[in-house]
């Protein structure tokens, strides 16, 4: 039944920006995911993005310098945890001082919609002489693009960012947010409106695209 459908309303597309205050960790459980408690829940969520630094022992380096995306995160009476997708299962990391300074999201304001294109995979012949039938196996997941058509507002702070991005030809960090998920990667911007459409009795709209590079992070 339709009843049962997720509602659009309130999804919020966010563009990263500078860092935030670093927030002080009190544990590492090495091991993939790699599990990470501070006290209390000290401004880091699910799908921002860390950047980690002051871990000791020897493998210290697989986190040191390291940015990855926050999932999992689960609120304990003292500590919270949280999980990052990076492999130290048999390292030697202890926590030392180590600290996790998220990125700032400012939000893209005036978007009235936002149109994943799908993620697709290369398709691989490996067909070879014993085949009774053609025989494929699927290559690298490109996990494509996202399209916005949004009402112009040139004082909006997130609209402003991604011009500054596109016309910068850096590749931000985004986090798309619903009320069921946070989806978190990283893009490069194809297409920004520079001038928006304009018409009688209307006001300014226009539309960007931009390109997902790599893996997309769900939390």
């Amino acid at each position: 039944m339709s009843i049962a459908a997720q509602l659009a309303q309130n999804s919020k597309l966010y563009i990263a920006g500078t860092s935030g205050s670093a927030a002080t960790l009190t544990a590492v459980v090495p091991g993939y995911p790699t599990i990470l408690a501070m006290t209390g829940h000290s401004g880091v969520a699910n799908g921002d993005v860390v950047t980690f630094a002051s871990f000791a022992g020897s493998d210290a380096a697989l986190l040191n310098g390291q940015t990855a995306v926050v999932t999992k995160v689960a609120t304990g009476a003292t500590n919270d945890t949280f999980a990052v997708d990076i492999n130290t299962a048999g390292k030697t990391i202890t926590i030392g001082t180590a600290t996790a300074t998220p990125a700032l999201w400012t939000v893209i304001n005036q978007i009235k919609t936002i149109k994943p294109s799908g993620a697709s995979a290369t398709k691989i012949d490996v067909t070879d002489l014993q085949s009774s039938a053609k025989e494929y196996r699927t290559g690298l997941v490109d996990n494509g693009t996202v399209s916005c058509d949004v009402f112009i507002l040139e004082s909006d702070a997130g609209q402003a960012a991604c011009l500054a991005a596109f016309g910068a030809s850096s590749t931000p960090n985004f986090k798309y947010t619903t009320p069921a998920k946070v989806r978190t990667f990283n893009a490069s911007i194809l297409k920004f409106p520079t001038a928006p459409d304009s018409q009688v009795d209307g006001v300014q709209t226009g539309s960007f695209e931009f390109q997902i590079n790599g893996a997309v992070t769900v939390a």
